[in-house]
């Protein structure tokens, strides 16, 4: 996947640098920018006339190509709206609108004049880091199974002028970050669509290993089914009893800040296929249970991003890979598994088999002592019909952290909502042949799910995201790459960037 180079500049006559596309911004009130001034006047008032004719009002969103002026072949004028109304959601509209109109054009390179784009609730690096993260990500095409891909955006060059609004290095280090959160987010789509029979378990930590190599601050290993059965992971391995695809625990160990310094560690359920096993599901839709792995493809994307900024941090992902299928060994409802934590669970139901991996990765992040552990799972249809596709269920045993990540979903507008972990909701989990039943009953199912997790985290700070409704899209269908963008933000803010 190949990504458009973003450059920071400091441009004072911009009619006069040479490009093929020169975006400007226009607002409403027929207010003109200072790139746009001088862009009118080289094409002797051409901008000014489509405003006067009402062509083209500056409306948030509206686009207008019109042929090029001074060293630009063409001129695209970007609505913005009203200016005193220029929030983050009109700056989204506009990088959405923006990217549109060049996907639409034989143009190789732009450059964009944000000199007069400021934003009522955030600075200009927000801006910049988002409209490359947004171009970077809209950039993106599936191509691994298709003989006749989408055709690749031909736009490989962004300059980005900011007339001096901003310094050129805190600039380019802004579109610096959002590339590296567009590949991450990138690349947990493109693992996340990936069908079943070549995304298994041992194609993911392949594909760690790719992710490590020539990189001396990441190591790989990767436990295989005698190591995890010594360990005593009882549970993760009921799950896969029923494939012929061996189950893999992935370990990648970023190392980009002190010795000493404990990590935080990101788990990922990886089920790269769902059937449900032996509580099959329905047969529709049954296809999109290869997103099942949304969580495990977050992770990836997220160290892809990380590793690509330098983060100076320590940080541990944990991917509990595994198939669920139904065979004559798999495992069956009312079987008593034994978790590595010493729990007994008592298996009613194998379609809810996420927190069955999840937990004895959950005991496994132990041993890494770590800051906090967050795990990301597509683990309950019961988070669909809480939240719909808009927000990722959030829960936390520490006010602390379910904060931060909240802010850090608002921030990069990849949201979470906090969910209640109520003792209340945990009674649901009782069960007469085990220490508890790995579903509740009818009722909260994201939250007993949730408060299953909960008994495998106590030892550390803990939050549980449930992506079930946000890692990916029925229509059109594909991974969204959620929640990589909340992720990034978080592990940047914990390194002060």
């Amino acid at each position: 996947m190949t990504a458009i180079k973003f450059t920071a500049r400091n441009v004072s006559d911009a009619a006069g640098a040479a490009c093929q596309c020169a975006v400007l911004p226009v607002f409403t009130r027929k207010r003109l920018s200072r790139a746009a001034e001088q862009f009118d006047k080289a094409s002797s008032g051409a901008i000014k006339a489509a405003l006067t004719l009402g062509d083209f009002c500056g409306k948030s969103g509206e686009t207008l190509m019109l042929p090029g002026a001074g060293g630009a072949r063409r001129l695209l004028l970007v609505g913005c709206g009203d200016p005193a109304k220029f929030d983050r959601a009109a700056a989204r509209e506009f990088c959405q609108a923006t990217y549109a109109a060049l996907n639409g054009t034989q143009a190789k390179d732009a450059m964009l004049h944000t000199v007069d784009l400021k934003l009522k609730d955030g600075d200009p690096k927000w801006l910049l880091a988002y409209l490359a993260r947004h171009l970077t990500g809209a950039a993106y095409r599936y191509t691994e199974t298709l003989t006749k891909p989408k055709p690749p955006i031909r736009l490989a060059r962004m300059v980005v002028n900011t007339g001096g609004s901003i310094p050129v290095r805190a600039a380019q280090n802004a579109l610096d970050q959002g590339v590296c959160t567009g590949l991450g987010i990138n690349e947990a789509r493109n693992l996340a669509n990936l069908p079943g029979n070549i995304c298994t378990p041992t194609y993911l930590a392949q594909q760690a290993r790719k992710l490590s190599r020539g990189n001396s601050k990441l190591n790989v290993s990767v436990l295989e089914e005698k190591k995890m059965e010594e360990l005593g992971m009882g549970s993760l391995l009921s799950v896969t009893e029923g494939s012929e695809q061996p189950a893999k625990l992935i370990v990648m160990n970023y190392k980009g800040g002190n010795s000493g310094q404990k990590p935080y560690v990101l788990v990922g359920k990886g089920i790269t296929f769902d059937s449900g096993g032996i509580s099959l599901k329905p047969g529709a839709k049954m296809d999109e249970m290869k997103f099942d792995m949304g969580g495990a493809a977050s992770v990836f994307g997220t160290l892809r991003a990380i590793t690509e900024m330098e983060l100076p941090l320590n940080v541990v992902a944990i991917v509990a890979a595994a198939e669920n299928m139904p065979s004559g060994r798999a495992t069956k409802p009312g079987d008593v598994v034994t978790s590595m934590s010493g729990k007994t669970i008592e298996v009613l139901n194998t379609d809810a088999e996420g927190r069955l991996v999840l937990c004895d990765a959950l005991t496994y992040a132990e041993r890494f002592k770590p800051q906090a552990v967050i795990d990301i799972a597509t683990l309950t249809g019961a988070c669909v019909v809480a939240l719909g596709s808009h927000a990722t269920g959030l829960y936390a045993n520490q006010d602390k952290l379910a904060e931060q990540l909240l802010a850090a979903g608002t921030d990069s507008h990849d949201r979470a909502w906090r969910m209640p972990l109520w003792d209340d909701y945990k009674k649901q989990l009782k069960s007469n042949f085990a220490d508890l039943g790995n579903i509740g009953s009818p009722g909260g199912g994201s939250i007993t799910a949730a408060c299953f997790l909960a008994q495998f985290a106590q030892k550390y700070h803990w939050a549980h995201l449930d992506i079930a409704g946000s890692a990916w899209s029925s229509t059109p269908k594909g991974a969204t790459g959620r929640p990589v963008a909340l992720l990034t933000r978080y592990l940047m803010d914990r390194a002060g960037k």
